[in-house]
């Protein structure tokens, strides 16, 4: 099963509604190619502030 994972720092966290918000990296993807952006939708509560290092990954289920 594919996988790709890396560990990259929230550039931002964004309000989407009363429910979600957006956790978003999109920092360096112009002036390094090999840097990788992510920008996921996550139910309130999550913790997550600007800075925080996380790791993303994603696998085929």
């Amino acid at each position: 099963m594919p996988r790709v994972e890396f560990v990259s720092r929230i550039e931002f966290v964004a309000q989407v509604d009363d429910e979600k918000d957006c956790l978003m990296a999109q920092d360096e993807t112009q002036a390094n190619p090999g840097s990788l952006w992510f920008n996921i939708d996550v139910p309130k509560g999550h913790g997550f502030a600007s800075g925080d290092q996380v790791r993303i990954t994603i696998e085929r289920v």
